[in-house]
């Protein structure tokens, strides 16, 4: 593991990176990042219509391979709690 992904484990995506306190909050509902240059991340989904869950999540990152660009991540059929990234775009 590098140092990118060790600051990522645990941390909610969008956080500031000098929050003091980068983890989950209580009364909201998140999913794991897997794989990709968010992995370990989790994606804060509260209040997402189970279609929005369906259609995944393109987030803004400098880690992936478009600085800049976006981590591409979506639901598996019949899993609950994780997105898996599927690539990256411009």
């Amino acid at each position: 593991m590098n140092g990118d992904e060790q600051l990522l484990r645990g941390r909610v995506y969008g956080h500031d990176h000098d929050d003091p306190d980068p983890g989950p909050r209580p009364g909201q509902t998140y999913v794991e990042l897997t794989g990709g240059p968010l992995d370990g991340l989790l994606l804060d989904v509260t209040g997402w219509t189970p279609d929005e869950i369906d259609a995944g999540a393109a987030l803004t990152t400098e880690l992936g391979q478009f600085p800049g660009g976006r981590a591409l991540y979506d639901p598996r059929p019949g899993e609950t709690g994780r997105f898996h990234w599927s690539g990256d775009a411009p």
